[in-house]
């Protein structure tokens, strides 16, 4: 199976952040990957996750990965957020608002989940 990787302007954002030289490695990893841009579609999106209560407020990041990736038709988001993206909890109510916006709501798994007998 072939796969692609994309990455959003946020992942760019917080992969800059910390120490130069591991940013600078980070960076130099994700330039592989097609980077996904946000517009104001996808800004409204994620306040809506924000508004109704389903990622904290405190983190419009994870609001916005999830905005990204829906707008985008995104298949999958791979990630080790289980406290506001990745559990069952926040992503029924993530579905159901991805969804009434006529959008494919992407599958939102764990790397484990994701690769399975691969690691």
């Amino acid at each position: 199976m072939i796969m692609e990787v994309f990455v959003s302007d946020i992942v760019i954002q917080e992969a800059s952040r910390g120490d130069d030289a591991q940013a600078e490695h980070r960076l130099k990893m994700l330039r592989a990957f097609r980077v996904l841009e946000i517009d104001d579609e996808i800004k409204e999106l994620a306040h809506r996750f924000l508004q109704a209560g389903i990622i904290p407020g405190k983190c419009p990041e994870d609001a916005l990965h999830i905005a990204v990736a829906a707008a985008n038709g995104i298949d999958v988001i791979v990630t080790w957020n289980f406290k506001h993206i990745n559990n069952p909890f926040v992503r029924k109510s993530i579905r159901r608002i991805v969804e009434s916006n006529d959008w494919m709501c992407p599958e939102i798994c764990s790397p484990e989940e994701f690769l399975g007998d691969e690691i």
